[in-house]
């Protein structure tokens, strides 16, 4: 049984709207308006591929699932720094959204080479994650897939995602 149900509606006026259902039935959710609405469904799908492939439960949707709300994910930071799960989904997500946005397809060892940078410019003391060019396959296929499903979605439908919990 899935632990959260995931909802992305493609409104009639270019707007979007994510919300998350819990197993207990709770719900948070966000309008996304302007540029907004045209960014964060494809963001929103790169966490749920990234997640979902890599197993991540205590990222993003895991931690929706656990009760936090989509709020919770920015200043003033209700919940405390993020689980390092989280982070390290976040910073995966960003660079395939630079990746998307630049038209280029880095490879493993560029993912790897500016995930170092980062932590070491960040100084974060824990080891960078290495992703191999399986794992990019894999997430990029998956996302592909949820992209297609996305642009299928007709104004005022919604694509719905079951995201596994423990």
């Amino acid at each position: 049984m899935a632990g959260l149900t995931i909802r992305i509606k493609k409104n009639t006026d270019g707007t979007a709207a994510l919300s998350c259902t819990r197993a207990d039935g709770t719900v948070t959710w966000q309008r996304q308006q302007g540029a907004q609405g045209l960014f964060f469904p494809r963001h929103d799908l790169t966490h749920y591929a990234v997640e979902t492939v890599l197993e991540y439960r205590s990222a993003f949707y895991g931690l929706i699932a656990t009760g936090w709300n989509i709020s919770d994910f920015g200043p003033p930071w209700p919940r405390g720094q993020m689980p390092e799960e989280a982070g390290v989904a976040e910073l995966i997500v960003g660079f395939l959204d630079a990746e998307r946005a630049s038209q280029a397809r880095w490879s493993a060892e560029d993912f790897n080479d500016k995930t170092a940078i980062y932590y070491r410019e960040h100084e974060i003391r824990t080891t960078p994650p290495t992703l191999t060019d399986d794992d990019l396959a894999r997430i990029r296929q998956r996302r592909a897939e949820l992209f297609t499903e996305w642009e299928s979605v007709s104004p005022g439908s919604a694509i719905e995602l079951r995201f596994p919990t423990r």
